[in-house]
């Protein structure tokens, strides 16, 4: 009799253990930062309209392969990447970045794109794409430029 008793207590702890220690309310992980998404790997270009017309085809090839690197501390490189438009311009810049109004704008001081500033508004931001827009003037007509980046 003592034997089964024993065989049950220890079979009832086990399965408590078992039961209470694989819990499926344990908390989700914190969600990452603005400044943690946009600093965990380099963008690459995707995609990019003016006004709302799809103008990706229009830029050059030296221009969709440029990789962008932004660091947690507020500095990054801009890489010409394996095609470069201009031979005499260097592989690699330097810049320095940072959020502004309540990280919905993004300063970069380097000039990304051509007729541009260099604040961006945030459209969005996620593990896997960035996407900026600013108004851009082209041909003396002020139009919304938007691009999409991608890891």
């Amino acid at each position: 009799m003592k034997r089964q008793f024993y065989t049950l207590a220890i079979l009832v702890t086990f399965s408590l253990l078992v039961f209470t220690g694989c819990s499926k309310d344990d908390p989700a992980p914190p969600a990452k930062t603005k400044t943690e998404l946009v600093s965990t790997s380099t963008w690459k270009f995707s995609a990019a309209t003016v006004g709302g017309t799809n103008v990706s085809g229009f830029l050059q090839a030296c221009q969709k392969d440029n990789i962008i690197t932004f660091a947690a501390a507020g500095t990054g490189t801009l890489d010409e990447g394996p095609l470069k438009c201009n031979g005499s311009d260097p592989q690699t810049s330097p810049f320095t970045w940072n959020f502004l109004e309540n990280e919905t704008k993004l300063f970069v001081s380097a000039t990304l794109f051509t007729g541009g500033s260099s604040t961006f508004t945030i459209e969005s931001l996620t593990a896997t794409q960035l996407v900026l827009s600013q108004n851009i003037t082209v041909s003396g007509t002020t139009q919304n430029a938007v691009v999409t980046f991608i890891h």
